[in-house]
């Protein structure tokens, strides 16, 4: 069965240069002259790749893919765009798509990077989820929503529990209160509050008291990291 692509792109030369050449390449194209149309085809779902132009009508590029991330819509998107700086680019990524490609590109260089877009989406659909977490000898149930250290059971709130998953997932890494307001608070902003302090010092005081070893680690100046050693 051959991968099927949708195309959203106004320029119509543009469209019928991609799609000839996708289609030669043995995929099955549709396309779609703006993000209104791009948006209400991606959300059937039936796609295993969506390559975006920036500048549509009806809705940009990056709000289009905004609202595929907002439904839930994990199909792989590429963008493409003759915005070509630094935080041209750093803005698509950060709207949901997994690649920026820059005009005029290489239909050589456009093929390469789709296939490794298909690859990677192909390998994640593939992995088994994971219903457990462990850090140390801390271990989190996702499916229970049950925590446990050292073999004691740990209540926490829902809060509080969303915090600490979403810590383990990055377990070992630096976690900024920036990345912690968009995705627990869902704050796109400063709210001028301590919110990330006082849940983290709360959620500490669960997991270390009457522990012998740390486990939430602030680090002075950027974030928390939760880890089994202090380094």
């Amino acid at each position: 069965m051959s991968r099927k692509i949708l195309i959203v792109e106004d320029d119509s030369s543009t469209a019928a240069y991609l799609a000839k050449g996708l289609s030669e390449g043995g995929y099955s194209v549709e396309s779609a002259r703006d993000g209104r149309d791009g948006l209400f085809l991606a959300s059937e779902g039936i796609f295993d790749l969506i390559i975006a132009d920036r500048m549509l009508p009806g809705l940009d590029g990056l709000s289009m893919v905004s609202a595929i991330r907002a439904a839930g819509i994990a199909t792989p998107v590429l963008v493409l765009s003759a915005l070509a700086a630094v935080d041209d680019r750093v803005d698509g990524l950060k709207a949901g798509a997994d690649d920026y490609l820059c005009k005029p590109f290489s239909f050589a260089e456009l093929s390469a990077r789709i296939e490794a877009l298909v690859r990677r989406s192909d390998r994640v659909a593939t992995e088994p989820t994971k219903t457990k977490l462990a850090v140390g000898d801390l271990e989190i149930d996702l499916l229970a929503r049950h925590v446990t250290r050292a073999g004691r059971n740990i209540p926490l709130g829902a809060r509080e529990f969303n915090l600490l998953e979403f810590l383990a997932r990055h377990a070992g890494q630096v976690v900024t209160r920036t990345m912690m307001l968009e995705k627990i608070w869902n704050y796109h902003f400063d709210p001028g509050s301590n919110v990330v302090d006082v849940h983290i010092g709360r959620l500490r005081r669960k997991l270390e008291d009457g522990f012998a070893s740390p486990i939430l680690h602030t680090v002075r100046g950027a974030g928390y990291r939760l880890a089994a050693d202090p380094v």
